[in-house]
């Protein structure tokens, strides 16, 4: 099978022209960017191509906008590696420690913004948990204790947040295999886990994340 070789936008081009014009100095950090009309005659290019390459160089850390003000420059070099890299490079610590601190803050969410079909999905996934506990099955246990979290994730309707924690769940499941041979912390957190749905079904968000702090306390002792 012949590897194709992908043809950069016209947006992609422009981005990686004003980039390059960054980093040699020509745009200093803090300074704005000249207007649209000035960008589009530089660079020979139509409006839509501009507002394009802007949001790409946005995006990588390069510049920030400024509704109503302009463009300027955020840093002279972009931010090239994408997180989910990042992440997957991270030692198990570092991204413990994260997955803890998100754990509480979108249980802390979900108690606030979760919809009848957020209930039903992190009920289903923690139903999926029990039985596979009760099992023995350890890999379909951690399975669903992830998605039980994403459920809530998703229920805190931040959506960073909930990117975030699907991302960083991703490089941790090796690590709850390696940490929990069996299914015995599962079992023994599964009542935490009950009283932290009942907390977001009841919309208490202080009682959510007092929960989830126990639950992380339990796991990572």
């Amino acid at each position: 099978m012949k590897n194709l070789i992908q043809k950069k936008s016209l947006a992609d081009e422009v981005a990686s022209r004003l980039s390059e014009q960054i980093s040699l100095g020509q745009y200093k950090v803090n300074e704005q960017l000249p207007i649209e009309p000035e960008l589009m005659k530089n660079f020979g290019v139509g409006r839509s191509t501009i507002r394009e390459a802007i949001k790409i160089l946005a995006n990588s850390g390069l510049l920030r906008v400024q509704q109503g003000i302009g463009t300027f420059v955020d840093q002279a070099i972009a931010n090239r590696e994408p997180m989910e890299l990042r992440l997957k490079r991270a030692n198990v610590k570092d991204l413990d420690e994260v997955r803890q601190l998100l754990e509480m803050k979108i249980a802390e969410l979900a108690a606030h913004n979760r919809t009848e079909s957020d209930i039903i999905a992190i009920r289903a996934h923690l139903g999926n948990r029990k039985r596979a506990a009760k099992a023995g099955l350890i890999d379909e246990c951690i399975e669903a204790d992830v998605q039980f979290h994403i459920a809530i994730a998703l229920a805190s309707k931040n959506e960073i947040l909930a990117d975030l924690y699907k991302s960083a769940s991703i490089h941790l499941k090796n690590w709850f295999l390696q940490t929990h041979p069996d299914v015995k912390v599962f079992e023994e957190t599964y009542i935490y886990h009950e009283q932290l749905l009942k907390s977001i079904i009841a919309g208490d968000a202080k009682k959510a994340w007092t929960i989830a702090a126990k639950i992380l306390g339990h796991v990572s002792q």
